[in-house]
């Protein structure tokens, strides 16, 4: 199996837990919080604007699905849905993705900080892809065993 394409980057096939034509989803390498996951197209794709009506039909329903999936699975109250669409909006890596986040009261001090951490979370993860080859900061079995688990998850769900 071939790996996956992330801007300048590869995700390895085994961090990807869910695939269509379209789109991929994926483990984190840094997350925010516990079930921190990534979807976005396959085809490499800048800003927002320039997905077909497909791929951003495809991204939003995967995503409500999988968040739903994950929020149940982590036991968390709500889901944050984010994409930063372009450099000044925090985007690090130039290639559209949604972050699915997971949330449990308490889990920021204050609620919007969440936002803080994805950009700084995108921030370091482009610094560690850049120098860090290896990818350290979460080991290559922890990654596969969370996409794993979320790949039996999506096995027993019905698509709806």
């Amino acid at each position: 199996m071939a790996d996956y394409t992330f801007g300048p980057h590869k995700i390895d096939h085994n961090d990807v837990f869910y695939t269509t034509d379209l789109l991929y989803a994926f483990v984190n390498l840094l997350p925010v919080l516990p079930g921190h996951v990534l979807v976005c197209p396959k085809r490499e794709v800048k800003r927002f604007g320039e997905l077909t009506t497909e791929e951003t039909s495809e991204m939003w329903i995967t995503a409500k699905r999988i968040g739903n999936l994950l929020e149940n699975y982590h036991k968390a109250s709500s889901l944050t849905f984010t994409i930063q669409d372009g450099p000044q909006a925090g985007q690090s890596v130039p290639h559209v993705h949604i972050h699915i986040v997971p949330r449990k009261v308490g889990d920021f001090e204050n609620n919007d900080d969440i936002y803080d951490a994805i950009d700084e979370s995108d921030k370091n993860l482009k610094k560690k892809l850049d120098l860090d080859k290896e990818r350290k900061d979460r080991s290559s079995e922890e990654r596969v065993q969370e996409a794993e688990e979320y790949r039996k998850l999506l096995s027993f769900e019905p698509e709806s």
